[in-house]
């Protein structure tokens, strides 16, 4: 049987406030949407889109209409963008019904919309998403014209937004993303020829934020979508050093064990001590998120130092290589965050050969959440 779980994950609202403020001055006057999609990266949606709204942002984004639906119910009353939009008929109604903007991607989402709309009494709000590269979701550039009038068209519906998304902007190279800016430049002003365009026109993530040429490069944008940067995690190396960590991950030492040269560690003896040593079994494994690839090769902050996972992660517990260090049950590891010392979170996401994004969506529910 694993060890339980005492796992506890830190949200620092300051930081938060923190990274908010900068995105806005990167955003240059422009609305700021906060992506709070996935429990807000692992951080909690209610009460990270509480503290977001309170610090200045002016709407949220979500995936789906489940999303929509928990923040509603916790008490969320801003402006909400559904970027899964109505994926089937019931989804569209509960959009209808819970007040989102829902994204369309063509003719069939439009028709579900008018539908659940008319059904509910009321006008619905959506978001026509243009594809200028990403070739993920959206309508060709050539289409969106023909896509928005038919949204204007129908009395059921609200032209709310039009945007685009990059895909490659966490590159050094921008040449790509700039391509891309000026296929929506295009688009936007076809729009508007045809008085077409809605209110709200953005197309920059975090990395395209963070990338002031690709701010520059659409002077139309009404609107930014800062996501992964809110959360104090760069969206590439070169990107987002002003950035604060808002999520420190600690977990409780549970055990020690003195080690021969030659024994092993966990399962299938993964490592083997070269040496007399001691090791640390901390209450943390794959079930609360714990990468099983940072098994020997991901670190920890422990006893006023950074330390080495040993062998395999366990589901509900890993091994941290401890030696003599004047380390004792109850002690916390932290596995990343604003704590001196402790590796960043993309640092831990490089150890376990992953994302920023990965290893914080992937923070179990078990662990519990702190807000001071």
């Amino acid at each position: 049987m694993g060890a339980a779980s005492t796992a506890k994950a830190t949200i620092d609202r300051g930081a938060l406030r923190a990274n908010l403020a900068f995105a806005r001055a990167c955003a240059g006057g422009r609305e700021v949407i906060a992506v709070v999609k996935a429990d807000a990266y692992g951080h909690g949606a209610v009460p990270v889109a509480r503290t977001l709204l309170d610090a200045g942002a002016h709407a949220l984004a979500v995936f789906d209409a489940g999303e929509v639906a928990e923040l509603r119910d916790g008490g969320v009353d801003a402006p909400l963008l559904a970027f899964a939009g109505p994926v089937d008929d019931a989804a569209a109604a509960e959009l209808v019904a819970r007040r989102a903007i829902a994204v369309v991607h063509g003719e069939e989402g439009i028709d579900r919309m008018v539908a659940a709309a008319r059904s509910a009494g009321c006008r619905a709000a959506v978001a026509l998403e243009v594809d200028t590269g990403m070739r993920r979701m959206g309508v060709p550039c050539e289409a969106a014209c023909d896509v928005a009038a038919r949204i204007t068209e129908a009395s059921e519906l609200e032209f709310a937004h039009v945007f685009t998304h990059f895909a490659c902007a966490d590159e050094p190279d921008l040449a790509f993303s700039l391509a891309q800016a000026e296929r929506f430049r295009d688009t936007v002003a076809a729009l508007r020829q045809r008085r077409l365009a809605p209110a709200a026109i953005h197309a920059a993530n975090s990395a395209g934020l963070l990338a002031p040429a690709l701010v520059e490069a659409l002077p139309e944008a009404t609107a930014v979508r800062p996501g992964l940067m809110l959360y104090g995690a760069r969206p590439a190396a070169h990107l987002g050093d002003d950035l604060v960590p808002v999520m420190t991950l600690r977990a409780p030492v549970v055990a020690i064990h003195t080690l021969r040269a030659g024994e092993g560690v966990g399962y299938g003896h993964a490592w083997r001590a070269p040496a007399a040593t001691r090791v640390a079994t901390v209450a943390l494994g794959y079930a609360d998120g714990l990468a099983r690839a940072a098994g020997g090769r991901g670190e920890v902050w422990l006893g006023g130092a950074r330390r080495p996972l040993r062998g395999r992660v366990s589901m509900d517990s890993c091994a941290v290589e401890i030696g003599d260090a004047p380390v004792g049950c109850g002690d916390e590891a932290v596995f990343f965050g604003a704590a001196a010392g402790a590796p960043r979170v993309e640092e831990s996401a490089d150890a376990a050969g992953t994302l920023a994004y990965e290893v914080l969506v992937r923070v179990g529910r078990r662990v519990q959440r702190e807000y001071p």
